[in-house]
């Protein structure tokens, strides 16, 4: 469920920024993590700037791909503590209107329905949690490293558990929330946190190589198959294949499906519209 209405994200293009930084080209969104001088920290404004690009790109039927990277020398270190606290931590100029309800960003990223890569050079912590584990890919350095740390400053990662809960074992869910020592990247292949581990110099030729591959497939296919996966997890066995052929007939009345079987008749590519 978006957190903004149709209403507010008209205004989308002359709205002002002050921590999240975006472009948009060939069908992608950007999203840059800026506010490197605080560790990329979130504060509220920073999540409503977060979820209102998210909610955007949800809505834009040209956007077909969303990437998420960070400035600075950490990924990001999740919530800003002192904001959390009560204190007052917004240090910028944001015209990012209040949404409809109240910001869950784990919420926004499984919401959004569309193919998401977050490109991670740096470390992540706590909170941050929530948008690697939102994405549908994630390629890390070799050299970045995850941490839960919450439970050393009295705290406990609550929203990560669910979202951890839908990558991994309970076990295993459990283990890194009770972890102190930082993850490698390696380790957090292993248990499905991250997609890929490279060096940091080959990550932007690896997230352009995705794109370019999922760009490939019928946008509305995957928006449709991504809800559908979203939705599968809160119905019994018993009913899932009934509601899986309901959801095939759905896609197969989309402009996107009847070009691609006239495209495979034609033994050409198929335009897609996302429609």
């Amino acid at each position: 469920m978006p957190h903004y209405s149709l209403q507010q994200l008209k205004n989308f293009a002359n709205e002002i920024f002050r921590y999240a930084e975006y472009r948009i080209q060939n069908h992608e969104l950007h999203i840059t993590l800026n506010r490197p001088e605080k560790m990329n920290a979130m504060n509220p404004q920073f999540i409503r700037e977060i979820a209102f690009l998210l909610d955007y790109a949800r809505a834009e039927n040209s956007i077909w791909i969303v990437v998420v990277r960070a400035k600075g020398k950490v990924f990001s270190a999740g919530a800003d503590l002192k904001a959390f606290a009560g204190q007052d931590t917004d240090d910028g100029i944001s015209t990012i209107p209040l949404p409809e309800r109240e910001v869950v960003l784990g919420e926004a990223f499984s919401g959004l329905h569309k193919p998401c890569l977050a490109v991670v050079e740096k470390n992540v912590y706590a909170g941050a949690f929530l948008i690697v584990c939102g994405c549908t890919h994630v390629l890390a350095a070799d050299q970045a490293m995850f941490s839960l740390p919450e439970g050393l400053r009295g705290i406990w990662p609550m929203q990560v558990m669910a979202s951890l809960l839908r990558l991994m074992a309970k076990r295993k869910a459990l283990e890194l929330c009770l972890r102190t020592e930082p993850l490698s990247a390696g380790e957090a292949m292993k248990c499905g946190l991250v997609s890929e581990v490279l060096p940091a110099g080959q990550l932007e030729e690896r997230a352009r190589q995705l794109a370019e591959s999922w760009k490939k497939l019928s946008p509305s296919a995957v928006r449709i198959g991504l809800e559908t996966f979203e939705q599968l997890a809160d119905l019994p066995e018993s009913e899932q294949q009934r509601f899986l052929h309901g959801r095939l007939q759905e896609v197969l009345q989309t402009e996107d499906a009847r070009e691609g079987l006239k495209a495979f008749a034609e033994k050409r590519q198929p335009v897609w519209k996302g429609r």
